[in-house]
């Protein structure tokens, strides 16, 4: 990460209660967590993390060999805005760590399966949520979310909707804090819970 010149490594912890002093401390753009260390475990920590309102700048991208269902579905659900296989390669770490820090969702080819399953396998997961909470949303909107929660980039809404790129931006966004999500991670799993897109259904073409 430091042979990146737009990178800066400000800290390192040993531990899940250290990493999150140091996000506390440091104020890092992104905090690279993984799931198994000691003390407190990477998803405990990324629930502190982005359970607290000083803190809501930070992104958190998961690191790890633990690339099940499980993990994804709970690293989402604390509020990790990305989930990588620590097999990726380092350009494309980096290159990571630069997609979350501006506010994007990254998750692996894989970790999206998993994610899928998990709602294919557990269709209410946690708390039910109502479609009523989409009400909120305006039409287009609520489109927008749609085809982010079936993995399309901004690029992609922009050009399916015959929108640019940042008008499509601006909708995402909108939509995050009408809806209380920090990233689109999060609008994602929204999506799925609420019924607005449904495990198994196609991506658009």
């Amino acid at each position: 990460m430091s042979s990146a010149p737009d990178l800066q490594v400000v800290a390192e912890a040993s531990n899940g209660r250290d990493a999150v002093e140091l996000a506390r401390s440091e104020r890092a753009d992104v905090v690279l967590m993984d799931i198994r260390m000691p003390e407190v475990d990477g998803l405990a920590a990324t629930r502190m993390i982005t359970a607290d309102e000083a803190l809501a700048g930070v992104k958190v991208l998961i690191l790890t060999t633990f690339e099940v269902d499980e993990y994804v579905f709970d690293a989402i659900r604390a509020g990790a805005s990305g989930f990588l296989g620590k097999s990726v390669e380092p350009a494309e770490l980096i290159d990571a760590i630069r997609v979350v820090a501006r506010g994007d969702a990254l998750l692996s080819p894989k970790a999206v399966r998993g994610l899928m399953n998990r709602f294919l396998s557990e269709p209410s997961p946690g708390n039910p949520i109502g479609p009523s909470v989409l009400d909120a949303l305006t039409d287009r909107e609520r489109e927008i979310v749609g085809l982010v929660a079936l993995g399309l980039s901004n690029d992609e809404i922009a050009e399916r909707l015959v929108l640019s790129p940042s008008t499509a931006k601006t909708h995402v966004n909108r939509a995050m804090v009408k809806l209380n999500c920090r990233d689109r991670a999060q609008l994602v799993v929204l999506a799925y819970q609420t019924g607005l897109v449904r495990p198994g259904q196609p991506q658009p073409r």
